[in-house]
């Protein structure tokens, strides 16, 4: 696949224990780039190469990951291998389809992906769309993260895609202020920037999507895209405003990985076709198929 395409993430996987009721737990594999990069290896066409840039032990549950997530489609090949860490964990606990989530993942080979800058820059060089979120930044060193940001900057420089889903997880960060700095630099650094409003309310007072939008723009992101829930997105686009419906949904079920879905489909049709309508109709539909089942990662047909 020499000269393939190649859409590369950068960011997490952990390990995703799922209930199945009666106290029973069903072990998968999940992570928002990575859920974003599952569903985009089936959305995008046979000229693409989805690839994921994460940290991975050297253990049996990492070599396990790798086979599942090559599998789907996703290549791990030139991920930092690192003796002594493994995948993180995440229990989800569901309520009327709603989710909340338990970690454990303070010591995951993905907090120190940039331990191998090298690798890194290696995966990134040749890349046509770059994939990362505000969680991958969370989860690094400050001084990891302001390096790998600066990596992403050289390969936009160079023509790089990059995408930005901001995916606001406060408690992730130590300092409120250091989070909104990381993120906006981001998305300065970014062509498309993919926010949910809900979180960029709580995170800088948004008045409503709007709001969000304009406040992206102002930053230089000449391409938003502002999630909104079950409401229309609103989308910015060189300075052009519009509201986008959504495909409703009969009974949510479990609104893991919605967004991330989303960005998928979005960013699989987006590069096709170069229609934001389009984008929006097939990310909406395939997030309504997602929330329709239970985890992260449901095998629907992709919704283009």
């Amino acid at each position: 696949m020499g000269d393939a395409r190649r859409f590369l993430g950068i960011g997490e996987c952990m390990v995703e224990l799922s209930p199945e009721g009666q106290g029973l737990f069903r072990k998968g594999f999940a992570g928002d780039v990575f859920n974003t990069l599952w569903y985009a290896a089936r959305a995008l066409g046979p000229q693409w190469q989805v690839e994921f840039l994460t940290g991975l032990g050297t253990d049996a549950l990492s070599d396990e990951f790798r086979a599942f997530a090559a599998a789907a489609g996703v290549s791990c090949a030139g991920a930092p291998r690192l003796a002594g860490r493994t995948l993180g964990l995440y229990m989800i606990h569901l309520r009327q389809g709603e989710r909340s989530f338990s970690y454990w993942r303070d010591s995951s080979a993905a907090r120190a992906m940039m331990t191998a800058p090298g690798q890194v820059a290696a995966r990134l060089e040749g890349a046509e769309v770059i994939y990362l979120t505000g969680i991958t930044l969370a989860i690094l060193p400050h001084r990891d993260a302001c390096a790998l940001l600066a990596q992403v900057e050289a390969v936009r420089g160079a023509g790089a895609v990059v995408a930005f889903d901001p995916n606001i997880r406060p408690r992730l960060w130590d300092d409120p202020a250091r989070m909104r700095a990381l993120i906006e630099r981001a998305a300065r650094t970014a062509t498309i920037v993919l926010p949910s409003h809900e979180d960029e309310a709580a995170a800088f007072g948004d008045a409503d999507p709007a709001a969000t939008a304009a406040r992206y723009g102002a930053l230089g992101c000449g391409h938003v895209v502002v999630k909104n829930g079950a409401a229309a997105v609103v989308t910015r686009i060189d300075g052009a405003s519009a509201e986008h419906p959504v495909t409703p949904v009969a009974r949510v079920v479990d609104s893991t990985a919605a967004g991330d879905s989303f960005n998928a489909a979005y960013l699989a049709e987006f590069l096709a076709s170069r229609d934001d309508a389009a984008a929006v109709r097939a990310g909406g539909v395939q997030a309504a198929r997602t929330i329709s089942a239970r985890g992260a990662l449901v095998d629907t047909a992709p919704g283009r």
